[in-house]
């Protein structure tokens, strides 16, 4: 058995690496730029080959299970990785580095008692040299090579090369997975905030036809008039479930008292419900998302007054208070208890409501005595 660990090493030859680090350099950047993970660990694969002149290479991922999550190699056509029989389980030498976390470099690693052997279809492979990509505590991967083109061993330098490259390798394969996580997260996120969109402005829209729906069907009279807007008002939904989902919402900048006059003119509120704006006809000093999300809260606020409050007099407030804006709807409904109401689950509305004044680090303050009415206030830094 013949067995060069770095144990026997007597000095570093710092030059060897400070005259191959532009060419470290270089390859971890290409690997890094990989569109997503298992392409930059395919990258790495390559480039560790190439670095020290290897006919094979292989990067496994623990899964931190005993076993791989993934396994990319280099130097091996397709048509001959669908040949073998199956993948690596992490034992023999592969698993020997995962466990043991330090290099190992053979001259033939079959007569290392820690080797598994071959499976079928496996190409035919003699020299070794294997080194853990991890910083400090954490284990990233383990990184393979096999067999020099020239038919000669691994050297110390080739050892030195690839344990740098593992160092800088580890880094990237950390950044790769932060860069999958957040747009995971930006999914997610995003999923959130159409259900939100959905929620408050689709649903709503609808609920409102629905009640004028029902006066109407309950009136003893059909007016064609009525029955022509609520057609209109459904095609107004239909147009806006459309430019959901191709993401062509429109631009329509309006000043602040229109945004909120048009918010209640699309609800068709009944008669018998009073409403009274109190807004400036000037810009919103945001931008258009962040006002529409605004506006999403009180159309929400809006309609559990109209719904659930049977309120009869709704008043829609809004100031520009030095950095702050602030819109509040107050409403003469039955009110409820407040801190009962907050001790029990809340529901998705008010959950709606939070969450997006918190997406742009506001906050929804809720003020309301049972038999005199309820007041919510969104406050939005500008």
């Amino acid at each position: 058995m013949n067995q060069m660990n770095s144990d026997n090493y007597t000095e570093t030859p710092i030059h060897m690496i400070l005259n191959n680090l532009n060419d470290i350099t270089t390859s971890v950047m290409y690997a890094a730029e990989g569109e997503n993970l298992e392409e930059v660990l395919e990258r790495i694969a390559q480039v560790s080959k190439d670095l020290v002149g290897a006919r094979y290479a292989a990067l496994g991922i623990p899964d931190g299970n005993g076993g791989l999550r993934f396994f990319k190699v280099a130097g091996i056509s397709h048509a001959q990785f669908e040949r073998i029989g199956h993948l690596p389980e992490g034992i023999g030498l592969l698993g020997a580095i995962m466990h043991e976390r330090r290099p190992i470099r053979l001259e033939d690693m079959r007569e290392d008692p820690r080797s598994a052997g071959f499976c079928k279809g496996h190409p035919t492979m003699t020299s070794f040299l294997g080194v853990p990509v991890q910083v400090g505590g954490r284990l990233y991967g383990m990184l393979y090579l096999s067999d020099r083109q020239d038919g000669k061993a691994f050297t110390e330098e080739d050892q030195w090369l690839i344990e740098t490259m593992a160092g800088y390798a580890a880094l990237a394969i950390a950044g790769a997975e932060l860069g999958e996580q957040q747009r995971r997260l930006t999914l997610l996120e995003e999923r959130e905030r159409i259900g939100m969109e959905l929620h408050d402005g689709i649903i709503q829209s609808l609920y409102a036809i629905g009640m004028h729906l029902d006066l109407m069907r309950t009136s003893p009279t059909l007016d064609v008039q009525n029955l022509t807007n609520a057609i209109g008002d459904l095609n107004d939904v239909i147009e806006d479930i459309r430019r959901y989902i191709l993401n062509l919402k429109t631009s329509n900048r309006q000043t602040i008292h229109n945004c909120l006059q048009s918010l209640v003119g699309r609800m068709r509120i009944s008669e018998s419900t009073n409403v009274v704006i109190d807004a400036p006809n000037q810009y919103p000093p945001f931008s258009e998302p962040v006002f529409e999300a605004i506006c999403q809260i009180v159309h929400e606020a809006v309609s559990n007054a109209v719904r659930h409050a049977n309120a009869k007099n709704i008043t829609l407030s809004a100031r520009q208070k030095q950095t702050m804006f602030e819109i509040s709807v107050a409403d003469d409904g039955h009110g409820f208890d407040f801190e009962a109401v907050m001790n029990q689950k809340i529901g998705l509305g008010l959950q709606n409501m939070i969450k997006r004044a918190h997406l742009y680090h506001g906050d929804v303050n809720i003020h309301s005595t049972q038999g005199e009415g309820t007041v919510l206030t969104i406050v939005i830094p500008i």
